[in-house]
């Protein structure tokens, strides 16, 4: 196979994969930047960054989440770091959510909001924790190695995030936050 036969080749499965799978990066992006356009950047560089390594993406037993390990580490390396203490209204919020409308829509927006307030008072590491482990469902061991460290620092992280979350009110044991991460769309 020539050169040029085996670019086309990378090209397209880079191609199919970018179709296939953004829409879920930008899900994780927006959980760890707490904004669309941050998120669309975070991944678009993420993106850029492993198409020349390509070859070693698609070689990977599971593509996703080495690309998804990737974009956590450009987050926690701050290339798009928003300030901790900035909280903004994002009307795009709206776009990725969709869960059935309820009676007092109201109250869930209060609740929304609070939950993602109090995620940007996060560290970086420890939102990156909690959206792994809640978000896409990923057992401690997992989450490690994505944050490259050992399953007693995640559970610290976890423990800890979820401690200080539950302080603020809105991170309750009943499941609230945890179903709110898991509904983010």
């Amino acid at each position: 196979m020539s050169v040029a036969g085996s670019r086309s080749a990378t090209d397209e499965q880079f191609a199919e994969f970018v179709r296939t799978h953004t829409a879920a990066l930008l899900r994780t992006g927006y959980l760890l930047t707490r904004d669309a356009g941050d998120a669309e950047e975070l991944v678009q560089d993420t993106l850029v960054w492993l198409y020349p390594k390509w070859s070693q993406v698609a070689e990977a037993e599971h593509q996703l989440a080495y690309v998804r390990k990737a974009v956590v580490n450009r987050f926690l390396a701050g290339r798009r770091r928003m300030s901790a203490t900035e909280v903004r209204y994002d009307p795009t919020l709206e776009r990725f959510t969709d869960q059935p409308e309820r009676r007092d829509q109201t109250a869930e927006v209060d609740e929304r909001l609070a939950i993602w307030a109090e995620l940007g008072e996060l560290s970086e590491r420890q939102r990156a924790a909690i959206v792994l482990r809640f978000f896409h469902d990923l057992p401690d061991d997992e989450v490690a190695q994505v944050l490259e460290c050992r399953v007693g620092t995640v559970r610290s992280l976890i423990s800890r995030s979820l401690s200080a979350l539950r302080r603020r009110g809105s991170f309750a044991d009943d499941g609230t936050g945890s179903a709110y991460l898991r509904n983010v769309r």
